[in-house]
Order: C-alpha cells, then structure tokens, then sequence
C-alpha cells in the first residue's frame, strides 16, 4: 500500500500498521481518539493527553531530541511525524528503516487534510471523516458570530518575547477569529520583540499563550503596566496550536474569547 504525506513523500507498507510511534502530541492525541492506543508502542514526553492512555506508553524522547536508538528498539511499522515539531536531521535517520508519514499544517484546511489522511493509512477511514466533518462544521458556525477587527499580538516566549507571523498554524486561527495578528507580515516565523516594538505596534489585545512559556497571571499583570491601554489574557495555547482533535474544543473557546474582547 502506498501513501502520501504532506510533503509529497511515498511511503509504503505491507500492511495495515500494527505498531505505531508518534512523534507529534496533537497526532498522538488524535491517533487515540481513533481509537487506536493499543497500537501506540512510542511517544514523547510532550504527548500528554489523554493522561490515562498516555502514561503507560514507552517515551521516546522529545519532539526535537527523540531517541533514535529507542525508536528502532520499538521496531515500528509506522512512524508519525510533523515537519515542523520534529529534528529534520534525526526523521532522515528514521526514514531509511522505516515508514515515515510527514504532516505539515499550516492551516485548518491542511488540519482536516492530515486528520483524513491519518485515519486512511492507518484504517480507520469513517471515523477520521467524522472527526474532520465536525470540525468544519463547527469553524463554520464560528464564520457566523459577528466579530470585531481587533489588533492582535500573540505571545509563545519571554526573554525574548517571541510572536508568531503568518506561516503558522496559530496565525490561522486568530484571522478565523476575525482577528489582525500584528507580526503576521513578519520575515521571521517567530520573530522577536522588544517591549519599545511592542508599544509601537499599537496592539487592542495580547494574547499570552499558556504554552510553549507557561505564562501565568504573574506575567499578565506584569506586562500590564507596560501595555495599559492594551487587554491582556492569558489563553490555552492547545486550542491554538494543536491541529486534531483538539480542534473539537476550539471553537466554543473562540467564541467566548471573541465575545469577551470585543
């Protein structure tokens, strides 16, 4: 059988993947609520959901530092990675023993494509489409709620504070939003800022992810005093960032968010 990533790759299996490592935490999350746990044999630290599941799987390392070594002791059948999250250097390692499925998501469209696209290479076809299906039915009821062209500026990182521009998944949710992400015209994918550039961007909102910096209240109040004219909130980086099945729980988030900073 042969399958195409989302960089363009084939990769070839002999049969339906019995033995699964999973790279990505959002795809590790979405492969058990395919009802697949019970093929999950690898995951990183950082697949933390759903804890009870999760917890008794073999780590592998981090997303970045994975274990090669550990992998190929795992002997799996099929490895699901992100072009993004994962080591380029350490995937070209994996990729001569084993299949290795490449996503890459940059939008809600390219979401739904690899949510679709999982659930064919791995058999569980119907409920991937249900999965997808509810999703976009639920970003189209969000293209219903009248909003408000806000200025945004969203935060991963302190010291350097560190933005996203518009070569992100994130930056695709704040325009469905109906949000401006300031640094979305930015070279740098993740460029960095001080708080002098930060004033001069004239922002209505910053939005304080609670990952990858874990930033708390302490942080909010904070950067307030620098910011007063400025609504600061800190927001649940997963229904940001994370393009499953967590995106089942994005749009009720959104919807309350929008309606609380208009």
């Amino acid at each position: 059988m042969q399958f195409i990533d989302q960089l363009n790759r084939t990769i070839e299996l002999k049969k339906v993947p019995d033995r699964i490592v999973s790279l990505v935490p959002s795809q590790t999350e979405l492969l058990i609520h395919l009802g697949l746990s019970h093929k999950l044999v690898g995951i990183t630290k950082f697949c933390i959901h759903p804890y009870e599941v999760v917890k008794s799987i073999n780590k592998v390392g981090g997303t970045k530092n994975f274990h090669i070594d550990k992998i190929r002791s795992l002997n799996p059948d099929l490895i699901i990675a992100n072009k993004e999250e994962n080591e380029k250097s350490k995937l070209k390692d994996l990729i001569k023993d084993f299949p290795v499925w490449i996503s890459d998501v940059k939008n809600l469209n390219q979401a739904i494509r690899m949510i679709n696209e999982i659930g064919l290479i791995t058999n569980k076809e119907n409920k991937a489409k249900e999965i997808s299906q509810k999703i976009n039915n639920q970003f189209n009821q969000l293209n219903l709620i009248k909003k408000t062209d806000k200025k945004v500026l969203y935060i991963i990182w302190q010291n350097p504070f560190m933005s996203i521009n518009r070569d992100t998944f994130i930056n695709d949710m704040i325009k469905k939003c109906g949000w401006q992400n300031v640094c979305s015209e930015y070279n740098s994918r993740y460029p960095k800022l001080s708080i002098e550039e930060i004033k001069q961007l004239n922002v209505d909102i910053i939005l304080l992810s609670s990952e990858p910096y874990p930033f708390k209240e302490k942080h909010k109040i904070e950067l307030q005093k620098e910011f007063p004219k400025s609504k600061i909130k800190i927001v649940d980086g997963e229904l940001f960032s994370w393009y499953g099945n967590k995106l089942l729980e994005s749009t009720d988030y959104f919807i309350k968010l929008i309606k609380a900073n208009k």
